[in-house]
């Protein structure tokens, strides 16, 4: 019998059983790239994460009763600001984009979405909910615009839990003089002279172009329904990304809720720095991939897969060389696994146990190993190959000889946890340290012993 699932809500701040609307056709929506350039390994992230939770419900339900849609968003300020630089029309620019992107992370081992859909093919869609939002008041126009009347929503701010006046003071830095309140947001407005433009709803005149929230509204709509299972995406997209799609969604259709399970990786820095090209530490995917710029060589894209899944998704990640060498040392010790088919993908009791407590992949990683220790490399394999990892393992470095130090500051940092009864840390710890294959022991006399587990 299958463990149940449980997922972390953010709706709820909550560790809740997951039940689907219809366990028929489980349906999860991922908030997709803005393709306009390389995307970053911070982009990675939920490519690869949400990609375990798909082959998770896959397994669970079946593959026919699961309904995955990641959306490209190619109509935005960035698109037609990198198409003029560039002197290309903004088509080329994001065709390019595109097909680099699902390049890059097919070399991470996910699967295709079930739906890919582009913003530019709904406008259709995108117009029907503003002219909904309008017709029941819940939006209206000014100057050209369309604006969602947020004061009109008294549960507004529910997913993201924040004050009012919180998100009244961040709102008034650049306020509209045509906004009824400072919180309104943009549902559609005007083209200017080469950018994209659409026939515009509402009875203006001019041609325009949507939001960038409406967007994700019309695209889960049209595939997944007014009401699905899963929204999920990065936490920076919390607000207001993805407060103002509940807001659209909920006030067009008149739902009790949009998403049953929202669900947000947590942020990634880059060698304990957060990642921005100003401090010369911005790395792309293919930058990974394919050149020397982070830790002078390149990395293949099962290191990076195996780097991702070692810490648990709600958690920060430090993305480091140190820790990708760490990966690879781990895959070195899964080198001697067989040919396997792809009919033989199965996910083993234990690993989908951990998987089963809210994608806890540090967990299933520290399972791997156990199961490695067992000597069945046959079954290591299904369970490899079912977590994504593609790509024949090869030979690759031998553990590094620091792992050890880090290994000890890490027990530190955690004895000191304990001792401030930080049960969370503590248990965070241990699972970070059972990724990288190390088994804890603590002893009745307060100390801890551990061990390579090989």
């Amino acid at each position: 019998m299958a463990p149940t699932l449980r997922l972390y809500n953010t709706l709820t701040r909550t560790k809740e059983e997951f039940r689907p609307l219809d366990p028929t056709n489980v349906r999860m929506y991922v908030c997709g790239p803005t393709v306009y350039d390389y995307a970053h390994i911070g982009n990675a992230r939920p490519v690869i994460v949400f990609d375990v939770l798909f082959r998770l419900l896959r397994h669970l339900y079946g593959p026919e009763h699961v309904t995955y849609v990641r959306n490209v968003t190619d109509v935005d300020d960035k698109i037609n600001a990198r198409a003029a630089e560039r002197g290309v029309p903004i088509r080329e620019v994001t065709e390019e984009t595109l097909r680099q992107f699902h390049e890059d992370i097919a070399a991470l081992g996910v699967l295709p979405p079930t739906v890919e859909p582009r913003a530019t093919e709904h406008i259709a869609e995108m117009k029907a909910l503003i002219e909904r939002l309008v017709s029941n008041g819940h939006a209206y126009v000014a100057e050209e615009h369309v604006l969602f009347d947020v004061p009109s929503m008294p549960e507004y701010g529910q997913l993201s839990k924040r004050p009012l006046d919180e998100m009244e003071a961040g709102a008034r830095v650049d306020v509209a003089p045509y906004k009824r309140s400072p919180l309104d947001f943009v549902l559609w407005k005007p083209s200017k002279p080469g950018e994209p433009g659409w026939p515009s709803p509402a009875g203006i005149a001019t041609p325009g172009r949507p939001g960038w929230h409406v967007e994700c509204s019309a695209m889960s709509w049209k595939h997944l329904g007014e009401a699905f299972d899963i929204h999920a995406g990065g936490i920076d997209l919390v607000f207001p990304h993805h407060e103002n799609e509940v807001a659209q969604s909920r006030c067009s259709f008149g739902t009790k809720a949009m998403a049953s399970y929202w669900m947000h990786n947590g942020f990634l820095q880059v060698e304990s720095q957060k990642m921005s090209k100003s401090l010369g530490n911005f790395v792309t995917i293919n930058e990974l991939l394919a050149t020397d710029a982070f830790g002078g060589r390149s990395w293949p894209g099962e290191v990076l897969r195996l780097a991702m899944l070692r810490t648990h998704y709600r958690q920060p990640i430090d993305w480091t060389v140190r820790a990708l060498e760490e990966a690879e040392a781990t895959l070195s010790s899964w080198t001697a696994i067989p040919e396997f088919a792809e009919e033989d993908e199965a996910i083993s009791g234990e690993v989908l146990e951990a998987l089963s407590d809210d994608l806890n992949t540090p967990q299933a990683i520290a399972a791997l190993h156990a199961l490695e220790r067992t000597g069945n490399s046959t079954a290591l394999a299904a369970n490899l190959r079912a977590l994504g990892f593609r790509a024949s393992l090869r030979d690759t470095p031998a553990l590094a000889p620091e792992v050890a130090s880090k290994v000890e500051t890490l027990i530190s940092v955690r004895r000191s946890a304990r001792a401030e009864k930080n049960w969370a840390e503590s248990d965070r710890i241990r699972d970070e340290l059972a990724a990288m294959g190390i088994t804890l022991k603590d002893n009745k006399d307060g100390t801890t012993t551990w061990e390579v587990a090989r």
